[in-house]
């Protein structure tokens, strides 16, 4: 799946089954931020579509301010 196949994921005809629940997904500490980024991203799979337990998740970024890359990084941060 690409990006926008990603992206544009309609959360009622997804497979809840098929998403991973975030709750499931460990990093280590100790790692540099960008490999914390990595390492979330190879686990999470979509960073768009997800399961916080039962509930699907649909991500949406704005277009203006800060971009992906720094949304990402700063959830990461709090991980």
């Amino acid at each position: 799946m690409t990006l926008e196949d990603m992206k544009n994921l309609d959360v009622r005809m997804v497979d809840r089954e098929s998403l991973v629940d975030i709750n499931e997904i460990k990093i280590d500490d100790s790692l540099p931020p960008k490999e914390r980024a990595a390492e979330f991203l190879r686990q999470i799979k979509n960073p768009y579509c997800f399961r916080v337990g039962k509930v699907v998740v649909k991500n949406v970024y704005s277009g203006e301010g800060i971009s992906l890359q720094e949304r990402f990084e700063e959830f990461v941060r709090t991980l």
